[in-house]
């Protein structure tokens, strides 16, 4: 039995093929992997996002500052890297990191986009959670290009929270970049804040609950039990809220004008007289006033910065002439105008303990008034609000739970000679002002409960004022600013030579092939056969005639 088949319409034809086509061409664009298109400048006239046509000067550097730097749990958790294996040999990260107050200045002529050649941002505030940093809002950003005439002045607010305090924070930046001569414009990037009032850390909320401390029962819960605050708050010391203002019941507070300056510049190279070779300097630069720990209480600490400190790492592209220069600070620590001890070079760190009094400290005769405080160093507070000394006796009475560190970093600073992406020296350097960390004493961890004194750090907080880092990479023989060439105009093409008339060669060829007469015959009877179907198509049809009808014959034969 054979199948009836149904002609399709020959006007379906083509769209039909168009489907199938689709159809089939659908699973093998479903195993491709779809890559993101390189973004282009999406309003007219916008400068171009990249550009191969790079001035001649190349050089990468950055400067930073920061008015403080609070860590929660410094060095605490892994680092994590993208690539596998990639956190070998990191440095640990904080759980919490906040930057405050911020000035951020880079050069990159290697960056891909344009507009990233040069950046300034004065910033409020920066964070970052366990070594991951998300952008920040609220920040004077410049960048180049284009090129920016004027730098960018603005007033900065900070978010509110228990832990920091901000007043009259104001940002500056400016960025430059030439289109020609690249970063050869003297100052590429500079950003700078100011703060008027700065407070850092009302409350530790890294310590353990105080409630759950005192289950351990013993000389903790007894020293607990009469403590006016929580270990959170330092027994009172700290106030657990937003300050005031003036930095009453904060850890680290200072009260006047403190500022930052971040500067990424050329500068010109010694020796070269004709001026086209310079020198990339990154600077970072800290001014800055009292500082006070623990201020509004007797036991209040008074910091004077005696020397501003400041960072500058100069790249010529050669190691022997690229230097690191920094200024050290010389701290005074100070308590009710008196000298306790200086920070410097020579002595970096001191320790200062911090300890709750026992209830058999009133027991000893001269210590009756003394208030339920804790105790910082051999001080501790009276009911009238006074201060007293403690002797060797009454300090075995006190219960050590902590010590506040104070010291003020080390340079640490690194150079190396690179390849790529140019060939040339890179030099860094970090430092910071004064670091106050709160750590925990063996003592309180064998005084907790198991399940505490294992989840104990080894530092509880960690606040660092006037951070400071600059790096400087140029390459060999220094930054080049000389002007650009202009190139050359484009000349006309020279007309073809004129061949010589030779008699043996013939002006034109013979026909002497059919295939001369087959085009304009094949077009001929093209012609011919669509005028047929035109004519065809216009004569009128014809009706069929019917056929006449035969009349019989008057005379048939046969009769």
């Amino acid at each position: 039995m054979r199948r009836k088949r149904h002609s399709c319409p020959r006007f379906l034809a083509l769209p039909t093929t168009a489907a199938l086509l689709v159809l089939l061409a659908a699973p093998a664009a479903a195993q491709t992997v779809p890559t993101t298109p390189e973004p282009v400048p999406a309003e007219e006239g916008q400068p171009p996002i990249s550009s191969e046509d790079r001035p001649k000067g190349r050089v990468m550097a950055e400067a930073a500052t920061a008015l403080g730097v609070l860590r929660l749990l410094p060095e605490a958790m892994d680092a994590e890297a993208v690539m596998p294996g990639g956190e070998r040999g990191q440095p640990k990260q904080s759980a919490l990191e906040g930057g405050f107050g911020l000035s951020y200045a880079r050069a990159d002529s290697e960056s891909y986009l344009s507009h990233e050649r040069s950046v300034a941002e004065a910033a409020p505030f920066g964070l970052s959670v366990a070594g991951h940093t998300p952008q920040a809002p609220g920040s004077a950003v410049q960048t180049a290009l284009p090129d920016n005439d004027k730098a960018l002045s603005t007033g900065l607010e900070a978010p509110d929270n228990p832990l920091v305090g901000l007043s009259a924070l104001r940002g500056r930046a400016h960025a430059r970049w030439s289109e020609t001569m690249g970063p050869c414009v003297g100052i590429v990037a500079d950003a700078g804040t100011s703060v008027m009032g700065l407070s850092l850390v009302n409350a530790i909320p890294t310590m353990p609950d105080s409630n759950q401390a005192a289950k351990a029962g013993g000389e903790l819960a007894a020293a607990l039990e009469e403590m006016p605050g929580s270990l959170a708050n330092l027994g009172g010391l700290l106030s657990g809220q937003q300050s005031e203002g003036d930095g009453s019941g904060s850890l680290v507070s200072v009260d006047k004008a403190l500022s930052t300056r971040s500067v990424v510049r050329l500068v010109d190279v010694e020796g070269d007289d004709g001026g086209t070779r310079k020198a990339v300097e990154a600077v970072s630069t800290l001014q800055g006033g009292r500082i006070d720990i623990l201020r509004g209480t007797p036991l209040g600490l008074t910091v004077k910065v005696a020397s501003q400190p400041t960072l500058r790492v100069l790249s010529t592209g050669d190691a022997e002439t690229s230097v690191v220069d920094y200024t050290a600070p010389v701290l005074t620590v100070e308590r009710n105008g008196r000298t306790l001890f200086r920070l410097d070079a020579a002595n970096p760190t001191a320790d200062i303990p911090v300890g709750i009094p026992l209830p058999e400290l009133k027991d000893l005769p001269g210590y009756e008034d003394v208030k339920e405080t804790p105790v910082i160093g051999d001080v501790a507070e009276q009911v009238d609000g006074g201060i007293t000394t403690l002797s060797e006796r009454a300090a075995e009475r006190v219960l050590d739970i902590g010590v506040l560190r104070l010291s003020i970093a080390e340079l640490d600073e690194k150079a190396q000679t690179v390849t790529e992406p140019f060939a040339g020296h890179q030099v860094s350097a970090v430092a910071r002002l004064l670091d106050v960390r709160v750590l925990p004493t063996d003592r309180l961890r064998k005084l907790l409960p198991d399940d505490l004194s294992t989840e104990l750090p080894s530092a509880l907080v960690q606040v660092s004022l006037g951070e400071q880092s600059a790096s400087a990479y140029a390459p060999e023989g220094g930054v080049d600013c000389s002007e650009p060439v202009e190139p050359a105009a484009p000349t006309e093409p020279a007309a073809p030579p004129v061949a010589d008339d030779r008699p043996d060669v013939p002006a034109a060829l013979a026909h002497t092939n059919a295939a001369y007469s087959t085009v304009p015959l094949f077009w001929t009877g093209t012609a011919l056969l669509l005028v047929g179907v035109v004519l065809v198509a216009a004569l009128p049809n014809r009706p069929l005639r019917a056929p006449a009808q035969v009349r019989p014959s008057p005379h048939p034969r046969g009769k």
